[in-house]
Formats: C-alpha cells, sequence, structure tokens
C-alpha cells in the first residue's frame, strides 16, 4: 500500500500517534475481513461494509500521507 511513500511510512510507524492510529485501524479491518471471509457462510453485507470502512481508511491515510510530506 502506498510503495511511493513507504519511507514516510517507515518514519512515521510509531512515532506519528495519529497515522499509528489510522494504520493500525486499517490493518485490523484487514485481518477481521479474511478472518469472516474464511468461514463458511460469511455475511456479505457486513463484509461490504467492512470494505467501504477500510477504503475510508485507505483514502485518509493517503491524505494523511500528502500532508506529512508537503510539510
Amino acid at each position: 500500500m502506498f510503495t511511493e511513500y513507504s519511507a514516510l511510512i517507515d518514519s512515521l510507524e510509531g512515532k506519528d500517534i495519529a497515522f499509528d492510529r489510522l494504520y493500525k485501524k486499517h490493518n485490523e479491518l484487514d485481518v477481521e475481513i479474511e478472518k469472516m471471509t474464511s468461514k463458511d457462510g460469511f455475511d456479505e453485507v457486513e463484509i461490504d461494509k467492512l470494505k467501504k470502512e477500510k477504503l475510508l481508511l485507505k483514502d485518509e491515510i493517503l491524505a494523511y500521507l500528502k500532508s506529512v510530506a508537503n510539510k
């Protein structure tokens, strides 16, 4: 995710609380989606909801990275 910002991500991880919160939540959603889809009879509506939330977080992360990069 965001390979063009990989150096910036490395410099922010563990040092920027706002970034860490967004990044952690995004990764948690990824794990939750993976767990839910690995079960038989998973709830597609709930999966779609989580995927939308994950995409919104991805947009927030990108906006955050751009704002930090432009400082």
